[in-house]
């Protein structure tokens, strides 16, 4: 059976949008040897087939260099994480911002300059909400 459609990048498909964040445009050759790189070896017809996809799903676009096609992000990183996580936040913690930082806060590891710069922002933030 196919699989559901989502309005969210698949994690093949994700991955290959941060290699396309990262330095943009790129041979179907050099993302391949990016998620390679990052312990993800996949064959020339794999990563040619996902980048064709992403283009018909509007994440990416093609454009004819020399011989080759070179791919180039339409979505923005910040938008796509942001999507993502607003689904997580609806989905898994009912809406609730809370839930999800203490959730995080309970079981990540972070260390004290995340820690530092979590209290940073959350100081910010209340200032910002104001008294």
């Amino acid at each position: 059976m196919a699989r559901s459609g989502s309005e969210h990048p698949t994690e093949l498909e994700l991955a290959m949008l941060k290699v396309l964040w990262q330095r943009a445009p790129q041979t179907v050759e050099a993302v391949r040897d990016a998620l390679a790189a990052a312990g993800r070896d996949l064959t020339y017809s794999s990563v040619i087939t996902v980048l064709n996809i992403m283009v018909r799903k509007k994440y990416v676009r093609r454009t004819k260099h020399g011989r080759a096609f070179e791919y180039s992000p339409v979505v923005e990183e910040q938008g796509v994480h942001r999507r993502m996580l607003e689904d997580l936040l609806n989905r898994v913690f009912d809406g609730s911002a809370r839930a999800v930082v203490l959730e995080l806060l309970e079981t990540s590891d972070i260390d004290s300059d995340e820690l530092d710069a979590i209290r940073k922002l959350v100081n910010r933030k209340a200032r910002e909400l104001g008294p």
